[in-house]
């Protein structure tokens, strides 16, 4: 297996991918219905997966498909939540494609024999990719399954998050996946950073001499990253009281979107310089001060079905985040998740700051309180990108209007270019790319910097469902304020 992805980033070049043996474990689940094969099949459509490919769904024997069972089923989601349907010679191709094995830790002899079949079919030596569908609890069964079966050659692996519940935990997976995979094998995926809005973070600091020069503790005040949403828990109740609004979002996805804000300038954009600059990020994290955090909980949680009467778990989180570097010293990064607030939103807000006013009659529509200069990114598919400015209102007298450029993502290219978060990461993971994917140092750095919320988190606050979380959510953030939608561009 080749140690050097085949893509270079950034540049419009990507090549296929070798020949590829993919297996699905948990391939019968939520996830693989909903985004693995679906994504599959449209990387399959346009053009992305190999010349020379097979997919073999496995699960545990008790939740074994035959192979024709298992591209119905296939068949069905793609159907239901792909962006591409299965019809015609597009689907035919990649239904033949498809095929199904059970395995277990006791007997994984039927998925042997169907990767053997499959790669003798392919020819030569086709590379393997695991992707593990299944729930944490089952990650460090399934890795130790796939070493004991010898079936680590010419591999790479796709582990979901969460990567651990605390430090201890994630260390302890770490070890687990380590055991049986080096760290170039080993994909630990976050479909936030396979939006598009994370290359254009990139993009739009380090092609703009416009940007770059003032990303910093000299000209910005403040960083928000904001990913409130609508939705309750939908019936996942087993989860998510175990879980929380902090370990689900914050830590796995907010925190490592702040890395790429916040990142130095990489020497490529390779795998290497773009995780090490992040990391370096990682590490001048300060250790989260629990004082400077809000935990919330929707009014209503406890009745919940499958939630206990007296649960503390938060339904919505905000944090103060400190870099402590040279770039960054003093500026707070703000990061909110929440389930049943206000609006479903993904938004990056760099605010700068003020420059002297007094030469200025005051505006005649004053901007919302605590409002200034602004970049706003929205990096909700397809995502935009807007800056907010004060210009000349037209007339006699010099007086101030708020004023904003925007571009939107979906006015500006074809949108038939994208690709979703998941066949983004599964694209690179086969081309053996690692540039948005975490290593084990930089998750293990980021419980690090948790462990004393975890340990000792501030007492639950209750929200109406609709709101923006509890009044403190406001104080925390002061003298500034959050972004909220009546902020936004027109759509």
């Amino acid at each position: 297996m080749s140690s050097q992805p085949s893509k270079e980033r950034m540049h419009g070049m990507i090549e296929r991918p070798s020949s590829h043996v993919i297996v699905v474990f948990g391939a019968t689940g939520d996830l693989a219905k909903r985004k693995l094969l679906p994504g599959l099949f449209h990387l399959a459509v346009a053009g992305l997966l190999p010349r020379e490919y097979r997919i073999i769904g496995s699960s545990p024997a008790h939740f074994a498909l035959s192979t024709e069972q298992f591209r119905e089923h296939a068949k069905d989601a793609i159907e239901q939540f792909g962006t591409s349907k299965p019809v015609g010679d597009a689907w035919a191709a990649f239904e033949q494609n498809l095929s199904f094995a059970s395995a277990d830790p006791d007997n994984t002899a039927a998925l042997q024999a169907e990767i053997r079949t499959a790669e003798q079919a392919i020819g030569g030596t086709p590379e393997r990719l695991y992707h593990l569908a299944v729930p944490p609890a089952a990650c460090a069964q399934v890795v130790a399954m796939i070493g004991a079966a010898n079936l680590t050659e010419r591999a790479r692996v796709i582990v979901e998050k969460p990567f651990g519940t605390d430090l201890e935990s994630a260390k302890k997976l770490s070890n687990a996946i380590l055991a049986v995979f080096n760290e170039s094998q080993i994909f630990r995926i976050d479909h936030f950073l396979g939006k598009e809005s994370v290359d254009n973070i990139l993009a739009l600091r380090f092609a703009n001499g416009l940007f770059e020069p003032i990303w910093n503790r000299v000209h910005i005040a403040y960083v928000q990253i904001d990913v409130p949403e609508t939705l309750s828990i939908e019936g996942r109740a087993d989860f998510y009281d175990k879980t929380g609004a902090f370990r689900d979002m914050i830590v796995t996805h907010l925190l490592q979107a702040l890395g790429f804000i916040a990142m130095e300038p990489p020497t490529s954009f390779s795998a290497e310089p773009l995780r090490a600059e992040r990391s370096k990020v990682f590490q001048a994290l300060q250790p989260l001060d629990v004082r400077r955090v809000v935990r919330g909980q929707y009014e209503g949680y406890r009745n919940e079905n499958g939630v206990p009467p007296d649960s503390e778990t938060e339904t919505m989180v905000a944090v103060r985040a400190e870099v402590d570097n040279w770039r960054w010293h003093g500026v707070p990064f703000y990061l909110r998740s929440g389930k049943n607030m206000g609006a479903s939103r993904q938004v990056v807000t760099l605010g700068f700051h003020e420059p002297p006013l007094r030469m200025f009659a005051a505006p005649r529509r004053a901007a919302p309180r605590g409002r200034r200069n602004e970049i706003v990114i929205d990096f909700a598919d397809p995502g935009s990108i807007s800056t907010e400015f004060l210009a000349k209102e037209p007339g006699a007298e010099m007086c101030l209007e708020s004023a904003r450029m925007v571009f939107r993502y979906a006015n500006s290219f074809a949108a038939a270019n994208a690709l979703e978060g998941y066949e983004r990461l599964i694209l690179d993971a086969m081309l053996g790319d690692q540039s948005l994917f975490s290593s084990t140092d930089a998750i293990l750095r980021l419980w690090e910097v948790s462990q004393p919320l975890l340990d000792d988190p501030p007492p639950v606050k209750p929200y109406a469902k609709g709101s923006w979380g509890p009044d403190s959510v406001h104080e925390l953030i002061e003298p500034f304020r959050w972004r909220l939608p009546e902020d936004s561009p027109p759509t």
